[in-house]
């Protein structure tokens, strides 16, 4: 059969052969034991669904197998034998060009190089599943071929519920994750009900097919060690030493970015398949697997002033104790473990090996559990120590403050209330960048050339600049971040998969680049191009210990603004719209949406960038200047000046001394 053919196929009538288990690449850890044997009972009832009676007396034992072995029933027999990437958009088969476009987000988001367990349909954090099992993915891919353009798809945290007349500015897919009853949301709960095979945790650009592999969080991460190096020292960040962990979906940007901003890096991770893909992607320059040779490797490179990235190849908490009684100085610090997801693979304990606590986390949960917590008292210990000499450490949106909190480490500030440290989002993104608008606009190219992507680097550069030049004072050094940023995009070799990019842009600038792109596109310039963001964004997430973070009007726990986000996209002109319980800071502590949209070069293309992606900021916007954010406040200003359609509430300021 033919790649087209097989996709249209959905799940086949004659099953195809039972799979060997892949050793070559990188799998999900066993999942906790959670189930009562009724409930495993009606985990297998639930996965034989997709399955016509006839295949049942087969795939029951092993169904039963896989949920006894892994925790979960992934239908590793399904798996297609074609090669997962993200492949031109001609070579899908389908009657909507916006169809085929998500078909080909869909496959990136799998590709070996980019997904964290592929086989696994997982692709970063640990848990941030793009579907249930193949089953799941084989039908969506099916549906999505046969749409047409007044067809809408609805998926059920990774399960299709089917095709459903609707019109053509309607989404052409809406994207649910995880939303669970509040009292239903605790990490247990995701064990319980993945496991039954009703609910997957979509992450954020996981289960809402907008990953573009490390470099969709690599510029993020470039600004805030660069503002972070701003924080510290005004002679900018050479010979600099910046020390943190995890190099797997997300946190694989960081080498990369410690990198462009000019800094030494070194970042510890345990799993060694991850060490050697971003080791063999060139996103880390050395790997090092002693910590006296790493040592003695950084000294140097302080000595030298190089720009160099680190992989240490063990645990963080020895290179922080390590360092410390070397008295190595610590410029920056920070984490970046799957600490929303402690206790399935997201944090390995100091004094266990990876294997070792792959098999604990399995088979002994809560001594496990009490392994990371005391992991997580020494390494804050640790930090503590580096903090009182200097080191400027910063969370980094992982959940380390909170989990560390929930451990008893010593992490609270004297209040008892807050934390010690700052969360990256409070001391840097949030007033430098979400406050006024700017947030992760990515795109790709689907065409796949590699062409299309120069042009639109080219396009992108050309707007940016014209933009600054009429640029207010106020947002003169996140233009000049992001200029400096895509004129060097291609000579850091940030691609991954498919042929995307990604820039911070705030309202104005986001439209301007789109109306750009699709002018391109309606010309014959390039090809149709994929617009979409990281749901952390100005408006996307609500997220107390991050993105909003610095909602300091009581508000940071309330998630009307990442309800109305999805819902103004989704009537606005996007091609599809999601909204997930998780993200990057674990199960029931954030609500965060995501959209897709596709530019063909019309009209009708044209009018929804414009509506869409005016909303999309602007709706945060709103809700941090009511929040009383100064620089959001501003922003609302120059906003509603630019568009005499928008009338914002603003707050009115009290004089504190009034209060006391």
């Amino acid at each position: 059969m033919t790649f087209k053919e097989q996709l249209l196929e959905g799940i086949p009538s004659k099953l195809p052969s039972k799979k060997d288990y892949d050793e070559s690449v990188n799998h999900a850890p066993k999942r906790k034991d959670i189930l009562t044997q009724d409930e495993k009972q009606l985990a297998l009832k639930n996965a034989l669904r997709y399955f016509d009676k006839q295949h049942h007396e087969t795939l029951i034992p092993e169904f039963r197998e896989e949920l006894e072995k892994y925790g979960r029933i992934y239908m590793y027999r399904l798996k297609p034998d074609y090669e997962m990437k993200a492949r031109p958009i001609e070579e899908y088969p389908g009657k909507s060009t916006q169809a085929k476009g998500i078909m080909l987000m869909i496959q990136n988001n799998l590709d070996h190089a980019v997904a964290q367990h592929p086989d696994e349909l997982i692709t970063y954090g640990g848990n941030g599943a793009v579907f249930q099992n193949w089953a799941q993915y084989r039908l969506t891919m099916k549906y999505l071929a046969e749409m047409e353009e007044d067809q809408t798809l609805v998926m059920y945290s990774g399960h299709p519920m089917g095709l459903f007349p609707s019109h053509k500015n309607a989404p052409r897919v809406v994207v649910t994750n995880g939303m669970m009853i509040p009292n239903y949301s605790k990490p247990d709960d995701w064990e319980k009900y993945n496991a039954l095979g009703v609910t997957q945790y979509g992450q954020m650009t996981a289960g809402s097919y907008m990953y573009i592999g490390p470099q969709g969080i690599v510029h993020g991460t470039t600004i805030t060690v660069l503002n972070a190096g701003r924080k510290i020292s005004e002679e900018g960040l050479g010979g600099k030493l910046f020390v943190t962990s995890g190099l797997g979906g997300m946190s694989g940007a960081q080498p990369k970015a410690g990198n462009i901003a000019g800094c030494i890096t070194v970042c510890a991770e345990v799993n060694p398949k991850a060490t050697e893909t971003r080791h063999s992607q060139g996103w880390v320059d050395e790997v090092i697997d002693d910590l006296e040779k790493l040592a003695s490797r950084v000294k140097e490179a302080k000595e030298q002033k190089e720009v160099l990235s680190i992989a240490y190849q063990g645990n963080i908490v020895d290179v922080w104790e390590y360092f410390d009684e070397k008295d190595i100085h610590i410029d920056l610090g920070s984490d970046q473990t799957s600490l929303h997801n402690p206790w399935a693979g997201g944090y390995y304990p100091v004094g266990l090996s990876f294997e070792e606590s792959n098999k604990m986390m399995a088979e002994e949960p809560e001594l496990f559990k009490q392994k990371v917590q005391e992991s997580l008292r020494r390494q804050t210990s640790a930090i503590n120590k580096h903090t009182a000499k200097g080191t400027y450490f910063f969370d980094y949106g992982n959940a380390f403050l909170l989990e560390a909190s929930r451990a008893g480490a010593e992490i609270m500030a004297e209040d008892g209330i807050h934390f010690r440290y700052p969360s990256y989002v409070q001391d840097i993104m949030g007033p430098m960048c979400f406050d006024y608008g700017f947030g992760p606009f990515r795109w790709v190219c689907a065409s796949g050339k590699d062409e299309d992507l120069a042009k639109t680097d080219e396009i992108a550069t050309r707007v940016l600049e014209k933009l600054r030049k009429e640029a207010p004072e106020e947002i003169q050094q996140q233009m000049a971040d992001n200029i400096k940023w895509i004129k060097g995009a291609q000579e850091n070799k940030l691609v991954v998969g498919s042929k995307a990019r990604i820039l911070y842009a705030d309202a104005v600038g986001r439209m301007e680049i789109a109306k750009a792109f699709n002018d391109a596109i309606g010309n014959g310039e390039i090809g149709p191009v994929v617009l979409g963001r990281d749901h952390h964004d100005v408006s996307g997430t609500d997220s107390p210990y991050r993105e909003t973070s610095n909602i300091y009007d009581g508000s940071s726990f309330t998630a009307d603004m990442a309800i109305h986000n999805v819902i103004g996209d989704s009537f606005r002109g996007a091609t599809w719209v999601s909204i997930h319980n998780g993200g990057g800071v674990g199960w029931g502590e954030v609500i965060n949406g995501g959209f897709g949209m596709i530019l063909e070069g019309t009209s009708a293309s044209e009018e929804r960038l414009k509506s869409m992606l005016f909303w999309d900021v602007n709706n945060g916007i709103a809700r941090r200047s009511w929040a009383r954010n100064k620089e959001a406040v501003f922003t609302a200003k120059r906003a509603m000046q630019m568009e005499p359609k928008l009338k914002l509430t603003l707050p009115n300021m009290v004089d504190e001394t009034l209060l006391k």
